[in-house]
């Protein structure tokens, strides 16, 4: 009998040991077999916008590496603050993502001290899918040749020494260049980056620093004068045109960016598929191509590279936003 107990109780043993592994393997076989229904990639803009293409040209290429549909949601609103806040409060599965720029992400950090989440804790990243310099114009009937005599240009006339800005992201690299080169100028609000380089033509501001989408064709037409691109390289697009460091200011290193997100729960098997089904479809050939034909850099960062780049450039923008003393409105 005493016999009989003892392999009684091992095998209870055996059993009970069986279990617990296999409640552990449960988990991570599902996962594996991820996805299984569509996939939602939120976009805190309207439909149209840079963001918003960039997310159907890779949910596209997206879907087919995974046989599944990628559906793209519009939430705009609150600068593309809208997209992170939603996306966290819905399940930590894989299947709601959402696209953060650099406004909605670092900027965001930099000069809002109540965001209600944080870019590096409360989520992961997935892939950056493109990043740009900007582009400086002035207008073209300026007599400034280059940056410098801009710069001297706008101290020696400060009644007209203003800048065009349609977001934080934008307001904080001019006034970066402010903090730089020590010139003046007043911000005149637009609504949005082809507002921005219009009033610059039409002579209702100074400058603008703005991307290349509404920036490089009314350069190439002679409508308005690029003195510089923001970094230390020049554009592809625009040859011709110094980058900041070649202009004497290489402390204007900034280029935006835009990538893709998931909860900082979500289950690390699923995020690396996540992960690397991204970097397929960004560096496919024609999304590839696509890209590079709205003035952006496909890619650019490992996950760990992106997330190092977002500390850096909060550390960066709330840097200028205390020395410039600036104030944003939620």
């Amino acid at each position: 009998m005493r016999l009989a107990s003892v392999v009684y109780a091992s095998a209870l043993l055996v059993f009970a040991t069986l279990l617990l592994a296999m409640s552990a393997i449960a988990p991570a076989a599902a996962q594996t077999g991820y996805p299984t229904r569509p996939i939602h990639v939120v976009v805190g803009f309207a439909a149209g916008g840079g963001n918003d293409i960039f997310a159907r040209l890779v949910g596209g290429k997206l879907s087919d590496i995974l046989h599944q549909p990628v559906v793209i949601e519009n939430r705009p609103g609150a600068g593309g603050r809208i997209a992170p806040e939603y996306v966290m409060q819905q399940p930590a599965d894989g299947y709601t993502l959402f696209v953060g720029p650099s406004g909605a992400m670092a900027v965001a950090a930099a000069i809002y001290p109540d965001l209600k989440y944080s870019p590096t804790k409360s989520f992961v990243p997935l892939a950056m899918i493109a990043n740009f310099p900007l582009i400086m114009v002035i207008a073209a009937d300026n007599p400034s040749k280059n940056l410098k005599e801009f710069v001297a240009w706008m101290k020696q006339h400060p009644d007209k020494a203003n800048y065009a800005s349609s977001s934080p992201a934008f307001t904080i690299v001019d006034e970066l260049l402010k903090l730089q080169t020590g010139m003046p100028g007043v911000e005149i609000p637009y609504k949005s980056s082809n507002e921005m380089v219009l009033s610059v033509m039409q002579g209702q501001t100074a400058m603008t620093i703005a991307d290349g989408p509404p920036t490089v064709p009314q350069v190439k037409a002679g409508k308005v004068r690029a003195v510089a691109v923001t970094g230390s390289e020049r554009s592809p697009l625009l040859p011709d045109v110094p980058s900041m460091a070649e202009a004497g200011y290489p402390t204007m290193d900034v280029h935006l960016w835009s990538g893709i997100f998931a909860p900082a729960a979500t289950p690390a098997p699923i995020v690396a598929k996540l992960q690397q089904a991204l970097n397929e479809a960004i560096a496919d050939p024609g999304v590839s191509a696509k890209l590079k034909a709205l003035a952006v850099n496909p890619g650019g960062a490992t996950p760990e590279q992106f997330k190092q780049i977002i500390a850096t450039d909060t550390a960066k923008f709330s840097d200028v936003v205390a020395k410039a003393h600036l104030h944003f409105e939620e």
